[in-house]
């Protein structure tokens, strides 16, 4: 793989990035005359970054969902989530959704990855029931890299008012991390979503972050496949997944389409949806 697209893609001013999320948080949160922000804390980098800059801007505004299923969360996830929680802080609710989950399971036909996704769209349920009673607006906790290729369950963890993290790939996460004294067992811990035993997103998607995020910013330059392979040094079959993979899922990035008039309007809710996404 070229390292020097790399170099590129994390070579950004971190204070100015971190100045523009809380600018941006401050806005929204005072514009939407909400009372303050509420985000599941998984105990992974993206969450704990969401974390990290919630307690900076609105301290106890701010409260974190520690929502494990212990029957396939590792309990060290929990426990590094729970230590941001006590280095931090803020106000948290620890709430093991094991047991809801089973409840639903008991009635539905079994399949584990329709199940896996059913844990995450609990936890949106949790977050939404205690956005609604605070008045507090949800922080999505997608990274750029993931939300480009749709990793993430629509309507679960996908779920939010406002994406501050959006706009950085996995990559610049983790230097912005390292900006905010993240510690750095969770900045260099594998990525998981958590939705099963063992979960661990660059298993599941048979490609590192360094390289997704290599070719997402290439194609953000609108090159072509064959010019990131070429440019990136990655091997054609992973350029393939990954652009199928932007592609096959602005769906999960887009509301549900209606019917419309004329193209204008279309452009114009698009033109928004991208507006709203921006720090």
């Amino acid at each position: 793989m070229n390292q020097e697209i790399l170099k590129k893609i994390i070579g950004q001013d971190y204070t100015k990035i971190q100045q523009d999320i809380e600018v941006f948080l401050k806005n929204a949160v005072s514009q939407n005359k909400a009372d303050g922000v509420i985000f599941g804390l998984s105990g992974g980098i993206d969450s704990t970054v969401v974390a990290y800059l919630s307690a900076k801007i609105f301290g106890k505004k701010a409260l974190a969902l520690v929502m494990p299923d212990s029957t396939v969360s590792p309990s060290s996830e929990t426990g590094d989530a729970l230590k941001v929680v006590g280095e931090l802080g803020f106000d948290y609710k620890l709430i093991d959704i094991a047991v809801i989950h089973k409840i639903y399971s008991n009635h539905l036909e079994p399949d584990e990855r329709a199940l896996g996704n059913l844990r995450a769209r609990i936890r949106a349920n949790i977050i939404y029931y205690y956005a609604n009673l605070k008045n507090f607006l949800v922080l999505g906790t997608s990274d750029k890299s993931e939300y480009s290729i749709g990793y993430f369950t629509k309507f679960g963890d996908g779920c939010a008012d406002l994406l501050p993290i959006s706009k950085l790939y996995k990559t610049q996460l983790r230097e912005l991390a390292k900006t905010l004294g993240v510690p750095n067992n969770i900045i260099t811990k594998k990525s998981s979503p958590n939705l099963w035993k063992e979960h661990i997103a660059e298993e599941e998607l048979g490609i590192t972050f360094e390289e997704i995020d290599s070719i997402l910013y290439c194609l953000e330059k609108r090159l072509s496949i064959e010019e990131i392979v070429k440019k990136t040094e990655i091997k054609k079959s992973f350029v393939e997944k990954i652009y199928q993979m932007n592609e096959n899922s602005w769906h999960k990035r887009l509301p549900p389409k209606m019917v419309v008039e004329n193209m204008d309007e279309i452009n114009r809710l698009i033109s928004r949806i991208e507006n709203d996404a921006n720090i």
